[in-house]
């Protein structure tokens, strides 16, 4: 008899007895071993926060207003994002696979999948099941490319999620100089220092100034006392007054944690002319988003990154597809590591309480494990 986790309203997760459906011709059955959901996005969905739910219309380029179908409530809903398992049925016209095939793809936390052969992938030797439901974040980080980091660069990176973690190493492979994770939680600022960032950050400490914080710990000035008042006066009563006394601030911040706040603290941890690049989705609206302060003077860049949004900014060079293969080729050297992040795992029995736990109190975990 078996099970899936499931919310039958906002925050409010279970396990559901299903039905197993008769095996088609062109599907495989899979018995699930380890699976994970994806904190971010997914969150957003399963508390219900309304501006999620808007649709995107490809054609217009935008979100429309919700149809009377579409306000429909959404529950129950499937949860889950990732998962591992074995074979253990073949369709009569399936050839992927054979009986005992160990397997991956997208696929929410339930016991068992019955799905075309062509809805998951063989797990590439070498890759651990852990590092196999690692891969949404670390293909998701890789948008990072977008922020174009060079070498000797300092970056801040915000939000040390699943997806954040994998953005500081990102950072680190591009050639950053000196890589900052910024994070409320300690321990996933320690995880962050062992998976290579230089410094780790709490926001919220010293009066939750940390974009002045970085600016202090980056860059490099002249005399902090020069006047900003120093500048030549031009026609029409104007004067060229210097921005900055020198150029302290990092040279990229990568905002990871969906919190608008942070956004803002990222923004202003930025030298002039820097670059802020977002790889977050923000569930709800901009309070505490000042672009009149730091963006407006700092001539900064303020770029969107998002993998699935296609086609990439240098396609046709770059897809989807050339993404995951590299994540999965760093993922097997060890370039892109993975162990601490699966944080906490569960047994499949106790999955129920433990999302409504990583909800409630995200100090406890970074990426969530359901073993079967």
């Amino acid at each position: 008899m078996p099970y899936e986790l499931i919310a039958v309203a906002p925050r409010t997760p279970e396990l559901r007895y299903y039905e197993e459906p008769d095996l088609g011709p062109r599907q495989v059955r899979v018995r699930t071993e380890l699976a994970s959901p994806k904190h971010g996005t997914e969150m957003v969905g399963y508390r219900d926060e309304a501006p999620a739910r808007r649709p995107y219309d490809p054609l217009w380029g935008c979100m429309m207003p919700l149809s009377d179908a579409e306000t429909a409530s959404a529950f129950p809903m499937r949860l889950g994002n990732m998962a591992v398992g074995i074979v253990t049925e073949v369709g009569s016209g399936a050839t992927r696979f054979r009986v005992g095939d160990r397997v991956f793809g997208h696929l929410p936390i339930r016991e068992t999948h019955t799905l075309d052969e062509s809805a998951v992938d063989p797990l590439p030797e070498g890759i651990s099941p852990v590092a196999a439901v690692c891969l949404d974040p670390a293909v998701m980080a890789l948008a990072i490319r977008d922020a174009n980091i060079r070498l000797g660069d300092h970056v801040a990176v915000f939000g040390m999620g699943a997806i954040g973690l994998m953005a500081t190493q990102l950072a680190r492979l591009a050639g950053a100089g000196k890589v900052i994770a910024v994070d409320p939680i300690p321990a996933r600022r320690e995880l962050a220092l062992r998976l290579g960032a230089d410094a780790a950050l709490d926001p919220l400490a010293d009066g939750g100034d940390v974009g002045l914080a970085i600016r202090q710990m980056t860059g490099w000035s002249r005399d902090g006392r020069e006047s900003r008042r120093e500048g030549e006066r031009v026609v029409g009563g104007y004067w060229e007054v210097p921005t900055q006394v020198g150029q302290r601030g990092v040279d990229v911040a990568v905002e990871v944690s969906g919190n608008v706040r942070a956004l803002h603290q990222a923004i202003r941890a930025t030298r002039f002319g820097g670059t802020i690049c977002a790889l977050s989705f923000y569930g709800r609206d901009a309070a505490g988003l000042r672009l009149g302060d730091e963006f407006h003077v700092n001539r900064q860049q303020l770029i969107s990154a998002r993998v699935e949004s296609l086609p990439l900014r240098d396609a046709p060079a770059w897809d989807l597809r050339r993404l995951v293969e590299l994540a999965l080729s760093w993922l097997r050297s060890g370039r892109l590591r993975a162990d601490g992040i699966l944080t906490p795992i569960v047994p499949f029995a106790e999955c129920a309480e433990a999302y409504r736990h990583i909800d409630e109190h995200p100090e406890d975990s970074v990426k969530l494990g359901v073993r079967f």
